[in-house]
């Protein structure tokens, strides 16, 4: 600081002393930059509200609705409406993505489509598929790598599936309404001869296998940790059975005790019971969704559940029950729907689930 040649030494100092704050005053500024700090208004919290998330059954493109892929906005057809509707929403993709690759060997049936199948589950409202199924490597290793490639390019989610167990059990994860959520895939239903060959391990791609329990269950309690809701997809149950398997009700406390909120899966081909197993809430099958051998009254039968969560409370559930035309799930309308969500509810008698938590 340069000061006049005229100004006296007395105000020389007055000026000094001024340039630097009183000690008594730094107290005050450190309470005042701390109470700024602290204040509510500094770094406010998210207000969690409820929010909800739809699930549809199984998917794929074969056959007759191969061809829906050249409209994706219409692909899953008036379905979509519903889907679209709920904050999140989640299918199980049960194809292998890929045009080339050889088809498992001996396997009956086997599943495939082309990338466009992720573009048509992305315009009908899906935010995330599970690929953990017994069609999901239906193409074999380079079906895997073809899938796997699909997947990254299109940077649609997707669990379930993985160059290794660690990206095949790694969780799907989004905010909703301050909500953090997150969302693993598994399947316990792996044809025999298939099982060490499509199972991911720490060095070789694949599926998250369910039948490794003790992985599953560490994936759900690290998920925990860090998560308001838990949701584990799984491809369960036996074919045609209407009720679950001991395996099922064997698996879900399991995932409730490790700290699953959530557990929805299918596999059957029809629908199973639905509700809540403590203050959890599960779903034993979801039958058909978008498939194209359905039979009317029984495999035909599908519809969306739609779930309203806050934190690690489910708050309520909705059927909007719809029968399959053509291959696509059309809702159902009038007394017919509301017998269609009375048969639903009646599912659960011999699930041992309960209507309330």
């Amino acid at each position: 600081m340069r000061f006049p040649r005229a100004l006296p030494l007395f105000a020389v100092v007055a000026s000094l002393a001024a340039c630097s704050a009183p000690p008594e005053k730094e107290p005050q500024r450190r309470q005042v930059e701390h109470q700024i700090a602290t204040s509510p208004t500094a770094e406010p919290t998210p207000e969690r509200r409820p929010y909800t998330i739809a699930f549809g059954g199984d998917v794929h493109f074969e056959g007759m609705l191969r061809g829906r892929l050249a409209s994706p906005r219409t692909a899953l057809g008036p379905i979509a409406s519903v889907l679209r509707k709920a904050d999140l929403s989640m299918v199980n993709l049960e194809t292998a993505i890929t045009t080339g690759g050889t088809p498992a060997p001996g396997k009956q049936y086997t599943f495939r489509a082309p990338a466009s199948a992720l573009t048509a589950l992305k315009a009908a409202g899906v935010d995330v598929a599970s690929m953990a199924n017994n069609h999901g490597m239906d193409y074999m290793e380079t079906g895997l790598a073809d899938s796997l490639a699909a997947i990254k390019r299109s940077k649609f989610p997707m669990v379930g599936i993985g160059k290794d167990a660690a990206q095949a059990f790694k969780p799907f994860r989004r905010t909703v309404n301050g909500n953090r959520v997150a969302i693993i895939g598994a399947t316990q239903v792996l044809d025999a001869e298939f099982i060490q060959a499509w199972t991911a391990t720490d060095d070789k791609g694949g599926l998250a296998s369910a039948k490794d329990e003790d992985a599953l269950l560490r994936a759900v309690r690290q998920a925990r940790k860090n998560s308001d809701t838990v949701i584990v997809h799984l491809h369960w149950g036996t074919e045609l059975q209407k009720c679950p398997n001991q395996a099922q009700l064997s698996l879900a406390p399991k995932l409730v005790k490790a700290g699953a909120d959530v557990v929805v899966g299918g596999h059957a081909h029809i629908l199973l019971g639905s509700g809540y197993l403590g203050k959890a809430y599960v779903n034993y099958g979801m039958g058909n969704f978008v498939f194209y051998n359905s039979t009317p009254g029984t495999t035909g039968r599908t519809g969306v559940l739609t779930l309203t969560i806050n934190g690690r409370k489910v708050l309520k559930d909705r059927w909007t029950p719809a029968t399959i035309q053509g291959g696509i799930p059309v809702p159902m309308t009038g007394s017919a729907r509301t017998q269609a969500v009375a048969d639903w509810k009646e599912l659960r008698s011999c699930a041992g689930l309960s209507a309330r938590p």
